[in-house]
């Protein structure tokens, strides 16, 4: 799990030595449609992005990519360490997550101290559930392990405000708060809910219950952009 993150993180970061522009956001993700259904509840995440040239009157489309980290479930709980050492206590986090990469196109035609602008998005999403096992006393990570995975192609498209709050910042030409929102339509996968795990607690026997749909996602950010 951890690699493939890295991966899809290091293809985004690499894209920036060529980009003029470079962002991210914190946003906030409500599963939609059957996604919502199984999910219930709101995900919370961050997003990169960069893109080749800056958008203006004269070139008002631009491309380049985007990437994000979404965490749509979480659940901590204290267990015995074993069934042989049930005198010690681990703390017991199971993680519902969403990474995804997409091509960016974005059309900004404005130029002023405030930009709307429309953007289109088409890539792939990996979706997962980790565990991880800590100390209790010192918070060190003993263990951990993906329990499920899948894949998901998605696309979709945003609309965001870029309101100017500074220029001339060394090699930041221009630096605007970023607020935007987004629908992304998932294809359909299977991933597992914060309760698709359960451990027998006399034989600690472990059964997956997973969910199958599509993944749609609505999701609403704010954060900046750099124009450089």
């Amino acid at each position: 799990m951890k690699s493939k993150l890295t991966l899809i993180l290091m293809l985004v970061v690499s894209s920036f030595g060529y980009a003029q522009t470079v962002g991210g956001t914190f946003y906030i993700g409500s599963p939609q449609g059957d996604f919502g259904t199984n999910v219930d509840n709101l995900g919370y995440g961050f997003e990169i992005h960069g893109t080749l040239w800056s958008p203006g009157k004269d070139r008002p489309v631009t491309f380049g990519l985007n990437g994000g980290y979404l965490i749509y479930g979480m659940r901590t709980e204290r267990r015995p360490f074993s069934l042989t050492i049930p005198d010690v206590g681990v703390d017991v986090t199971r993680t519902n997550s969403l990474a995804n990469m997409h091509f960016l196109i974005q059309i900004n035609p404005f130029g002023g101290t405030v930009q709307p602008y429309l953007e289109g998005l088409f890539g792939g999403a990996y979706i997962f559930t980790t565990t991880e096992i800590k100390s209790v006393n010192l918070g060190q990570e003993i263990a951990s392990s993906t329990n499920y995975d899948d894949f998901t192609w998605s696309y979709g498209a945003g609309a965001g405000l870029l309101i100017q709050l500074s220029k001339d910042l060394g090699d930041v030409k221009t630096l605007y708060l970023d607020i935007k929102t987004r629908y992304l339509y998932g294809t359909e996968a299977q991933y597992l809910t914060e309760n698709g795990i359960v451990v027998n607690p006399a034989t600690y026997q472990v059964n997956y219950f997973p969910k199958k749909s599509r993944t749609d996602l609505l999701s609403f950010h704010i954060g900046v952009t750099a124009y450089f």
